[in-house]
């Protein structure tokens, strides 16, 4: 009996110019601006002051513009490093969807750290104690899931999925919980809210004129050359390559799969918890809402970037130019809220995605095409 063909399928594409991929990412951008702004206007806002102070994230006027790129970056070296280290373990096809759990526990692991010693270290040493804590509590939650794939071949999507609610619920239980052993929450405070850094654990600013350069932006840039070189002129990098490619040849040519796998997410979710390290570090303090989802982003950015580090490092300051700047241009509109920005910033991730998926591929209907 001869099998029905169905009614849609959805074919890929083969080939495509770097040209055409561009314009249609403009043109996404450009369609997501305009439903923006057809609701900008529904609520009575300015629609090109908006876009403006969104695109310039409010500098222009700003009687202290140095301070809004300090507040940019504090966001764009999480996002960056995340969405990096995400990226390692994506081309394995190891589908971490943990980095907002990753996140937290590096976080935590560095807050332990910076309470614990005070200022007993001077602040470099402190900074790098921190940084390896963070590391150490990245890495090694990731690991839990590694070891399971590896030993039992347990689903990691699933895994890590949950392993972010353990953290996060930990994050909360120990920012809302007021006891004697609690070390981590303010004194002064009637109410439980975390305490603020000693001063050694604060990272150190580079103070150029009225500018104050963050230390995690140099180490963040420094990241993307190592892990470019190790993707594309290292032996490991290779394995992953391979591994990610087809788990069976790599078997064939003598790959150790199993360690590749465990190497890689230790080093991807190890990164991750030292940008939930910096994170802390440059604010001061924890708090519940610490990662600023920025590992759900993440995801967008390496997917977006197509695993290129240097596509990261330029859709993460995109990505980062649009959050900071909504918030910024939201705070002019009583009308405008976070949500909103929230919303407008999803809206444009949407359309890009959606253009990316009509890029990669087609979508057929029986007997004629439905998308050219």
């Amino acid at each position: 009996m001869k099998r029905k063909e169905p009614l849609f399928r959805v074919v890929k594409r083969e080939g495509g110019s770097p040209v055409r991929l561009a314009l249609s990412y403009v043109v996404a951008v450009v369609l997501a601006l305009c439903i923006g702004a057809l609701l900008l206007a529904m609520q009575g806002v300015p629609v090109m002051q908006f876009y403006q102070d969104m695109f310039t994230m409010g500098m222009v006027g700003s009687r202290y513009p140095f301070r809004v790129l300090e507040g940019f970056i504090r966001l764009f070296v999480p996002l960056l490093i995340t969405s990096m280290a995400l990226s390692l373990a994506f081309r394995m096809r190891f589908w971490n969807i943990g980095g907002e759990g990753q996140f937290i526990m590096g976080a935590i692991c560095a807050g332990i750290a910076a309470f614990q010693l005070g200022n007993t270290l001077p602040q470099p040493v402190m900074l790098l104690v921190i940084a390896a804590c963070g590391i150490l509590g990245g890495g090694a939650y990731g690991l839990i899931v590694a070891a399971l794939k590896v030993r039992f071949g347990t689903n990691e999507t699933l895994l890590t999925l949950m392993l972010n609610y353990i953290a996060l619920y930990l994050l909360e239980f120990l920012g809302e919980t007021k006891a004697d052993w609690n070390f981590m929450l303010s004194e002064q405070s009637a109410r439980p809210v975390f305490a603020q850094f000693p001063e050694a654990a604060d990272m150190i600013l580079f103070t150029i004129g009225p500018f104050q350069l963050n230390l995690s932006l140099i180490i963040a840039l420094v990241l993307c050359v190592l892990v470019f070189v190790y993707l594309k002129y290292t032996k490991q990098g290779y394995e992953i390559a391979v591994v990610g490619d087809s788990p069976n040849t790599a078997h064939y040519a003598g790959i150790k799969v199993g360690r590749v796998v465990i190497r890689t997410i230790f080093l991807s979710a190890a990164l991750i918890g030292l940008a939930g390290a910096f994170y802390v570090s440059s604010a001061g303090t924890l708090s519940t809402s610490v990662t600023n989802d920025v590992g759900w982003t993440g995801i967008v950015v390496a997917w977006l970037a197509k695993l290129n580090t240097v596509g990261i490092l330029i859709v993460s300051l995109l990505i980062t130019v649009l959050q900071y700047g909504c918030q910024a241009a939201g705070t002019a509109y009583p009308s405008i809220d976070a949500n909103f920005a929230d919303m407008l910033q999803g809206i444009i991730l949407f359309v890009v995605l959606a253009a990316d998926f009509f890029i990669r591929f087609r979508v057929v209907i029986r007997g004629k095409e439905a998308v050219k």
